[in-house]
């Protein structure tokens, strides 16, 4: 990755690079950048969890990423804060979360899923998502169970689960939850299906970064299925719930919403801390206002 975008980078001569979120990918682009003297700006920057192995790989990756940027892009308040503490340079700006935007846009469109067999009508259906590297084996398993304990206890509920592509995940779910009726097992869904999917479920339980902070903003409450969480601000708003992956807690914590109408509209109409759709807008006038004040030179092959 680094050689291959090293050439690429000689090629095109960028002023700037933009990496988006903590994955492998996003921190081998800004080192590449780093290594070309190519100023990085970093959106969703900011995020911790303060457990460099929880999540892994991208704890490390995110706190990486900040030590090498010249333009943090920070979601939230909270993260501007994390920032601050770590002694990042770079200027830090509070911008929101692109996510929101594309979201947002997408929902607009009032998008279709079509899953054959589910009643969305019929059914109050959860949409759930399950793909971390630390829920793999055991973790994944009890998470299975806390699935089916819940369908067994309200027989209006169907579980609506895309399933990651990765066999370590995939295989262990189809094998506890596959013969099931009221479980709908996918391949993973595009973009605008996952979106039309969150309009059109209950509640959402996940272990993904992204929906903690996407669902809320078509209220609908998230049931967190980690330890950690890098978006403490969902747990506090009251849009997310940290419940873990013990059958228990996920059988509890997913009752009270689907059998207390206060508890479930008080999650409901939580207002969502990560944004209100116009982060772009304001990076493109931050990355604008960089350009004018650091006039673009180039330094690649210095």
């Amino acid at each position: 990755s680094l050689r291959g975008l090293e050439e690429l980078f000689q090629e095109l001569q960028p002023q700037l690079v933009v990496v988006q979120g903590d994955t492998t990918t996003a921190f081998a682009a800004a080192l590449a950048a780093f290594y070309q003297r190519i100023p990085v700006g970093h959106v969703e920057a900011g995020l911790r969890t303060n457990d460099l192995f929880n999540p892994y790989p991208e704890e490390a990756n995110r706190r990486l990423i900040s030590q090498i940027t010249q333009l943090h892009f920070a979601p939230t308040p909270l993260a501007v804060e994390h920032l601050q503490g770590s002694g990042v340079t770079g200027a830090i700006h509070k911008t929101g979360n692109t996510v929101i935007d594309a979201l947002l846009m997408v929902a607009e469109r009032e998008p279709v899923c079509e899953v054959p067999g589910l009643d969305w009508e019929g059914y109050r259906t959860i949409l759930a998502t399950v793909h971390r590297r630390e829920n793999w084996g055991k973790p994944l398993e009890d998470i299975a169970q806390g699935f089916l304990q819940i369908l067994d206890k309200f027989p209006d509920t169907a579980l609506l689960l895309p399933l990651h592509r990765n066999p370590t995940v995939r295989e262990p779910l189809r094998a506890i939850l596959g013969d099931h009726e009221r479980v709908f097992l996918t391949e993973p869904l595009d973009y605008v299906e996952l979106v039309a999917a969150m309009q059109r479920c209950y509640l959402v339980m996940t272990d993904s970064g992204g929906l903690q902070e996407e669902a809320p903003s078509l209220g609908k409450p998230v049931l967190v299925l980690r330890k950690t969480t890098e978006r403490p601000e969902a747990i506090a708003a009251g849009t997310g719930k940290l419940v873990g992956t013990d059958p228990e807690q996920m059988v509890g914590a997913a009752s009270l919403l689907l059998s207390d109408s206060v508890a479930y509209q008080g999650m409901a109409n939580a207002i969502n801390p990560f944004g209100d759709g116009r982060a772009a807008e304001r990076i493109v006038k931050i990355v604008e206002d960089y350009f004018a004040c650091n006039p673009p030179i180039s330094l690649i092959g210095e």
